[in-house]
């Protein structure tokens, strides 16, 4: 949303999210032989020197075209008379329509106003036009805070940290561990990074460490985009995790 006031968003409107994606398949090999042509098309100008179109086949996981969703972290910003509360929990497991109908289930019956936003670091880039695209393969029809198309660029519900932070500055990447490093926000240092959720699902299936990992990215992008508004930021005690 160009020219977005921060002052003037109601916390209680906003949806923190964060996704964890993975290849569709284990390995390059278990692909059809159209499927590995495909790929090594895609693949083609992501080579580096003596690399296959196989070696890098965990690459896949950031096109929607040849990944898949396995989880979505959800948070949610609650006052009341008790203070601040930041809910979060995560929709996850292997049968990727089944996540995406959950999550697609849960913006329809909550969050189908006009006043509501989805909110993700890179999410412009990533993560919301990679579950549209994947409800649009598992035909799930897109609820309304995911179908922009014929949308002005201001009348799109969506915030991004990593867009926020720009400020018109189109040359960098700033990773969300950079901006809670840079604004002294703890962040989960006996947990796994992004570049390891491929290995931990399909090596390890291990579905509930990837949950939390994505339930804690949540967290930090609500503190940082608190920061940037310049309020008092959610302690681990007001955390609940449904």
């Amino acid at each position: 949303m160009d020219g977005i006031n921060l002052k003037q968003v109601q916390l209680e409107n906003i949806v923190f999210l964060d996704i964890e994606t993975v290849s569709a398949h284990r390995s390059f090999e278990d692909l059809n032989s159209d499927w590995q042509d495909l790929w090594k098309r895609k693949a083609r100008n992501l080579l580096k020197e003596q690399q296959t179109e196989a070696d890098i086949y965990d690459q896949a996981s950031i096109y929607a075209e040849f990944g898949k969703v396995i989880c979505i972290g959800v948070g949610l910003i609650r006052r009341g008379k008790d203070g601040t509360q930041f809910r979060v929990k995560s929709y996850y497991g292997d049968d990727e329509r089944t996540v995406l109908q959950e999550f697609a289930n849960l913006l329809n019956k909550s969050f189908n106003g006009a006043t509501y936003l989805l909110c993700a670091h890179n999410g412009k880039e990533f993560d919301f036009p990679y579950l549209a695209r994947r409800m649009m393969v598992q035909g799930i029809a897109l609820p309304k805070l995911l179908d922009i198309q014929g949308k002005k660029p201001w009348e799109v519900p969506h915030l991004d940290t990593l867009e926020l932070w720009k400020f018109g500055d189109r040359k960098s990447f700033t990773s969300l561990n950079l901006l809670a490093h840079l604004f002294e926000i703890p962040t989960p240092k006996d947990d796994i990074d992004g570049s390891m959720v491929g290995s931990v699902y399909w090596q390890d299936h291990d579905l509930d460490r990837i949950a939390r990992y994505c339930c804690k990215d949540v967290l930090t992008l609500a503190r940082v985009f608190l920061k940037f508004r310049g309020e008092k930021n959610i302690s681990d005690e007001d955390v609940i995790y449904a």
